[in-house]
């Protein structure tokens, strides 16, 4: 078993001699975990209802669930199943990943301390899915560069702090764990996540918030006082000397500017006087009472608010995107997860009580992410969203959408079967793959209506009695590569041979197993609604 949750404090238990630690007891534990994860795995595989209830009870296993779900996640191609138990997975490891991060951010919240690096690593773990970059392996591969550093410049731990950040700052930059490659876009989306820019090894990919971030983190692993500096528009790192020297190591008793300085990692190896900020802070008409309020250490939250305006920033400058709505596509880290997280911290740790106020504005966002993608998240919205609406007409909201979508996860599906009207009327099966032949898009019929079933006032809004054969005709629930279902009518499935774009087959598990060659049709997983296709 590589990862393991907290209170196993397994660290501590591999540096104890043998004999000191009950290993036949933990061994027992993990694996009866690791059978009670397959085993509920195996019943959301098999069956519509109950999803959410049993992946609770994956949940409860925390972190000690991972390797498992790691395990089904990475099947062989040639599972009979391979497609939905990679979906499903997935989404029970995501919301492991999910809690793990909330918990931090509301550790953050209840005014406990939670390192620079642990907040903003936070936000990774809504994109993470299988690969490296958890909160551990981000803490780890800081420690390997603070000991490459260290390797390198076996002078660093006598050099005066100025020197060391300058040694810091200088490697970071010359091995792309800082700034942004020159031909790249500022705002990527990537440039906001401290787990991914620690490990891009081909291009530097971090914002400046994240540069001062690692630099800090590194900084401090080498002895080294750095504290992010809440400037406008722009982070720096302050660098502070130990008591009794100031910044170029002499001794001094002066706690003046000489015992600080400042830096910029994203940019350059050398110091900033603060006179160069003072000046700036200036010509942006920001009058010298205020300034140390830009000039002193930003506090951990407030970089993980600033990173999340960075991410919906970047969705919507690089998705030409607005109001915080966006598109799918395949590309990593994914624009759905990134933007749910940021959803999530602004409504964690808002900065005064009007943003708090104002929270509210980000629940109809979250609560759609949690019906189309994020279902298995309905407890963490249950324990760490709706107590934060207490006594407000939100509340209501909040209760209103979980009892729905509770319900609707409980509750055996209509069985729809192919009777002779469904049989002469449908033309097409659940699995089918498609191209609208009006939008052009594609996707996957994962349900069907012997003729429109819609409300009259989105047949009226769409149109479809001008149709040519209006309403009295089959339509289709559908999967479309671009995340979204659709409701389609049968004159506008074109179910000419194609291959399937690589974003609908990794979406397709939601209700299918696999892809099969030979019908050229994905081999449906929701039997028990369409016993007949």
């Amino acid at each position: 078993f590589k990862y393991w949750s907290p209170e196993h404090d397994i660290i501590t238990k591999y540096a104890q001699a043998p004999a000191k630690v009950d290993w036949k007891q933990l061994f027992q534990a993990r694996h009866l975990a690791d059978r009670a994860t397959s085993h509920n795995l195996e019943d959301i595989l098999s069956s519509q209802v109950g999803r959410i209830e049993r992946s609770e009870t994956i949940l409860a296993h925390g972190y000690d669930a991972k390797d498992t779900l790691l395990r089904h996640l990475n099947v062989s191609d040639n599972a009979e199943d391979v497609l939905a138990r990679r979906y499903y997975s997935d989404a029970v490891l995501g919301a492991v990943h999910r809690t793990r991060a909330i918990k931090e951010w509301v550790k953050l919240r209840e005014g406990q301390p939670v390192s620079l690096e642990r907040a903003l690593a936070a936000f990774d773990q809504f994109v993470l899915h299988d690969r490296d970059g958890d909160l551990e392996e981000t803490s780890t591969r800081l420690d390997h560069v603070a000991e490459l550093i260290r390797l390198q410049n076996p002078e660093i731990s006598e050099a005066s702090p100025q020197k060391k950040g300058e040694i810091i700052a200088g490697y970071l930059l010359s091995e792309k764990l800082t700034g942004v490659e020159a031909d790249s876009q500022y705002h990527n989306l990537q440039n906001s996540f401290i787990g991914l820019a620690l490990q891009s090894s081909e291009r530097a990919a971090a914002l400046p918030l994240i540069s001062v971030a690692i630099f800090c983190a590194v900084s401090q692993r080498l002895g080294l006082t750095a504290e992010p500096c809440g400037f406008a528009f722009h982070i720096y790192a302050i660098i502070i000397a130990p008591e009794g020297f100031d910044i170029e190591g002499r001794p001094s008793q002066d706690r003046s500017e000489s015992q600080r300085t400042y830096m910029d990692p994203f940019r350059s190896d050398k110091m900033v006087p603060r006179s160069n900020l003072e000046a700036q802070l200036k010509a942006m008409g920001i009058a010298s009472i205020e300034h140390e309020a830009y000039l002193g250490t930003a506090s951990t939250a407030d970089m993980v608010r600033r990173t999340a305006r960075n991410i919906i920033t970047a969705i919507q400058s690089t998705r030409h995107v607005h109001d915080l709505t966006i598109a799918a596509e395949t590309e990593y880290p994914e624009s759905d997860g990134a933007l749910y997280s940021a959803l999530w911290a602004l409504l964690l740790l808002p900065e005064d009580t009007a943003a708090r106020s104002a929270g509210a504005r980000y629940l109809p966002y979250m609560l759609d992410h949690v019906e189309k993608q994020f279902l298995m998240d309905i407890s963490l919205i249950e324990q760490f969203a709706a107590p934060l609406f207490e006594g407000s007409p939100h509340q209501e909201q909040l209760r209103n959408t979980i009892r729905v979508i509770r319900a609707g996860d409980s509750m055996p599906k209509s069985v729809k079967r192919r009777d002779p009207e469904a049989s002469q009327s449908v033309h097409f099966n659940v699995g089918q793959l498609f191209r609208h032949r009006r939008y052009h898009y594609q996707g996957v019929i994962t349900g069907w209506d012997v003729e429109c079933a819609a409300a009259e006032s989105w047949i009226s809004q769409m149109g479809v009695d001008r149709l040519s054969k209006g309403r009295h005709q089959s339509f289709y629930n559908v999967l479309v590569e671009d995340k979204s279902v659709r409701y389609v009518a049968e004159e506008n499935i074109d179910d000419t041979p194609m291959d399937v774009e690589t974003g609908l087959m990794s979406l397709a598990g939601r209700h299918f197993k696999r892809w099969d060659d030979t019908s050229e049709k994905f081999i449906s997983n929701i039997k028990d609604e369409y016993p007949d296709d």
